[in-house]
């Protein structure tokens, strides 16, 4: 369930850093009862970038099948592995 908090507690920088390292997922932070913001640890942006990069390659990708710009699979299983350290 995600973590919903008032932007006044971002006051308590200390623990909201805590919050945010303890938690799998962004916290959100609303003002005046709205959604306004949303934080998390660096690990969670890290690995959130990193799968949305990956998905926008597998849509190039898809694309370049439909288009018969294909290359050769080991090749590109090779790229795939080195760009993400796989």
């Amino acid at each position: 369930m995600p973590q919903i908090i008032p932007i006044k507690d971002l006051k308590n920088t200390s623990e909201i850093s805590d919050m945010c390292h303890r938690a799998d997922e962004p916290i959100y932070i609303t003002k005046n009862g709205y959604g306004d913001m949303v934080i998390m640890s660096m690990e969670i942006y890290e690995n959130t970038i990193r799968q949305l990069t990956m998905y926008q390659d597998i849509a190039i990708s898809e694309q370049q099948t439909k288009n018969s710009q294909i290359k050769d699979a080991r090749a590109a299983l090779t790229g795939m592995r080195e760009k993400y350290g796989i």
